[in-house]
């Protein structure tokens, strides 16, 4: 039963930072990639970050220069330290892993439940 527990949302000024982290814990599970996605009341979820196991990272537009994603292998942990943010970072973030349980079977993207971030003006 694999899981994904996140934390570090929370109310911040504009220009302020936080840092958000997400847990994933299981049996046994290998992992290709981890990310994180937001998603805006009514609008469209959007990919913020990517890194594989390997470390190579991928970034949106819109965060490059500010947000820097990591991820600690031997922890299964993922993070997004946020710096510089701005009111329309204003969302709900939600990690995301491909994973498979087994070397035979396919991978499957998990998710977890989500952290408020809120920017104030």
């Amino acid at each position: 039963q694999v899981q994904l527990v996140e934390s570090g949302g929370g109310l911040v000024q504009a220009g302020g930072s936080l840092r958000l982290s997400c847990a994933i814990s299981g049996s046994s599970f290998s992992i290709a990639a981890m990310g994180w996605y937001r998603q805006a009341p009514g609008k469209q979820r959007e990919l913020v970050a990517v890194v594989t196991s390997g470390g190579a990272a991928t970034y949106a537009d819109f965060v490059k220069g500010r947000f820097t994603i990591s991820r600690d292998n031997d922890k299964n942990t993922v993070y997004l330290q946020m710096n510089s943010l701005k009111p329309e970072d204003t969302a709900v973030y939600h990690c995301n892993a491909r994973i498979k349980t087994a070397w035979y079977m396919n991978w499957s993207d998990y998710w977890g439940q989500g952290t408020q971030v809120t920017v104030s003006s």
